[in-house]
């Protein structure tokens, strides 16, 4: 029986070189992914909702809208919704309003078939304790708010300061056909708010002006000789040309005398 030694082998430390790769790979995945969301936690407010405080300066605009449609000449408004806006500058108006009972459905039939009026207002101003100081209101003939099917344009109008100043509706279609309208089409309102605020015209740069024309005069008292007068720029032209033009008129009368004695002389002869 023959025994061999079998060399034992060391065992080689062998790496490679993917597997190393792919560990570096996720590692550095988990942790951009942690720095992501940290990012976006920290940062997610910005361009999205103006942040609390900036919400408490611009506070919401809200006031009531209300409307009146009655069989006589009375006029009793009862609330139709709520207009709300921020004042900073921007068009956006939203509206929010409760749909017509049975009851309202056929009384404003009833006002159009009478050829009444529409009638909306909202309150200029609204106190913090509630209080409405005077109204803005806007009419239009219930037979067309009907004949719509209650499909309306409202436009609010401030002033500079955001003052409420005016409202106006209109109707989609404006005028009235005589068309039969179901009491069951005036249930919901089809509305589209608009709210037209004044745009500051560009102003006139007056200082950059008036700063120009005080470094043209400055610029003219440093050199007087721009201030002088057309003669004195150029008196060294106009006299030799003033002079030519004196001897040639002087040359003239002699020339014709001259010719006119010649014939005389011819005569005597």
């Amino acid at each position: 029986m023959v025994c061999s030694a079998v060399p034992l082998s060391k065992p080689s430390m062998h790496f490679d070189a993917k597997s190393i790769m792919a560990s570096w790979l996720t590692v550095w995945s988990f942790y951009f992914v942690w720095i992501t969301e940290f990012i976006s936690n920290c940062s997610g407010n910005i361009g999205r909702r103006p942040p609390e405080g900036r919400e408490s300066e611009l506070s919401v605009i809200s006031v009531p809208l209300e409307h009146s449609f009655e069989l006589d000449d009375s006029i009793q408004f009862k609330k139709r919704g709520t207009l709300q806006w921020y004042p900073s500058g921007d068009s956006y108006i939203t509206v929010s309003q409760k749909q017509l009972t049975e009851e309202e459905r056929h009384k404003l039939s009833t006002v159009a078939n009478l050829d009444g009026l529409y009638r909306i207002r909202i309150p200029r101003k609204v106190e913090a304790d509630g209080t409405v100081s005077g109204y803005v209101t806007s009419f239009v003939r219930a037979c067309s708010m009907v004949e719509s099917h209650l499909s309306d344009v409202i436009t609010v109008n401030t002033d500079v300061s955001g003052n409420i100043i005016g409202i106006s509706i209109v109707t989609i279609p404006g005028s009235c056909s005589g068309a039969e309208i179901e009491d069951v089409d005036l249930e919901l309102y089809n509305t589209t708010v608009h709210l037209l605020q004044p745009v500051q015209a560009a102003v006139p740069e007056t200082a950059f002006f008036i700063e120009r024309m005080e470094q043209e005069q400055a610029q003219k008292g440093k050199n007087p000789q721009e201030q002088k007068s057309f003669f004195a720029k150029y008196w060294m032209y106009i006299i030799p040309i003033v002079l030519f033009l004196m001897m040639s008129g002087a040359q003239d009368p002699s020339g014709q005398g001259g010719a006119s004695g010649g014939g005389s002389g011819g005569g005597g002869r």
